[in-house]
């Protein structure tokens, strides 16, 4: 597994929960290269962008997420994270870590978020 991704479950809306994902097989400098970010996806719908940050430190989020989600990266640790404040049971998702490098696209095996009203 080229993406190794954690941190999912059920929680209650209102509650957070954070991911995190590694990369494996690849060295420090680059994965400090690397765009990384997560995705969802839905039974029936397609994977949506959610979060991501670029290698240069430039983050952006759906418009849906803004204010609740954040992206951040331990570039020593060659990890990177999605903390999931206030949620939602629209957020109910299998979550995918992404990674994108020199072109080339890189996908964990996801893990799932259930949100409970």
């Amino acid at each position: 597994v080229q993406l190794q991704a954690s941190g999912g479950g059920t929680v209650q809306a209102g509650g957070s929960l954070r991911l995190a994902c590694t990369p494996s097989r690849i060295i420090l400098s680059v994965f400090w290269e690397s765009d990384m970010g997560w995705y969802r996806q839905t039974p029936g719908n397609q994977r949506e962008l959610v979060a991501w940050s670029t290698g240069g430190g430039f983050v952006n989020y759906t418009d849906s997420v803004k204010g609740r989600f954040v992206i951040s990266r331990d570039n020593a640790k060659k990890k990177v994270y999605l903390q999931m404040n206030n949620l939602k049971p629209e957020d109910t998702a299998v979550y995918y870590c992404h990674r994108r490098n020199k072109g080339r696209d890189y996908w964990g095996q996801g893990t799932l978020v259930t949100v409970s009203s």
